[in-house]
């Protein structure tokens, strides 16, 4: 991975599969950590549930939230094109691109987190909420600090066409999907 530059900022103009993901996952998050913090600690356990499932996804693409919305219609931005049997949502897992590395980081993050609320200090609680309300603003405004310090480490972006060279953009031949409508393609 080389260092990059520049503002990472996924696509905000309409409610993709990945984008409503991010924003039930900050609700989910924030509200297991306030149920934990003022009703009974094991509330936490919703935070690790979120925790494995975001892991999960990272691995394997298969995301159960993702799957529901499918059914109502939302369509993905980073799903698979191959078709599945009952036309089921699953991340693209070709290659560990900057999106796919957010999953698995917060996933890890928020479990460990939760972990240390049950065995050590309920305080631990403060970093998963900040978690859930950093999903949550990711989700509205497109903007993610985790995003931004993987994009400057030299993680690939596959929603911002504009970072290019993309995997997103068949120009780069890392992908036969452009998001990027000022590139014309034979």
């Amino acid at each position: 991975m080389a260092s990059r530059t520049g503002l990472y900022i996924v696509p905000t103009h309409r409610w993709y599969i990945e984008r409503t993901v991010w924003l039930i996952a900050g609700i989910v998050l924030l509200a297991a950590t306030l149920l934990a913090i003022f009703v009974n600690p094991s509330w936490i356990l919703g935070v690790t549930a979120t925790g494995l499932v975001s892991i999960n996804v990272a691995f394997t693409g298969f995301c159960p939230v993702g799957n529901v919305l499918r059914l109502f219609g939302c369509q993905p931005m980073l799903g698979t094109k191959t078709k599945t049997r009952g036309n089921l949502y699953f991340l693209q897992t070709d290659k560990w691109y900057l999106e796919r590395r957010i999953y698995v980081t917060v996933g890890v993050n928020i479990t460990i987190g939760s972990l240390l609320v049950l065995l050590y200090s309920p305080w631990w609680a403060l970093f998963t909420g900040f978690v859930g309300a950093a999903m949550i603003w990711f989700a509205a405004t497109g903007y993610c600090v985790l995003a931004n310090i993987l994009l400057w480490l030299g993680a690939e972006p596959r929603l911002n066409p504009n970072l290019l060279p993309s995997g997103r953009c068949a120009e780069c031949s890392k992908s036969s999907v452009c998001l990027n409508p000022k590139v014309r393609h034979a």
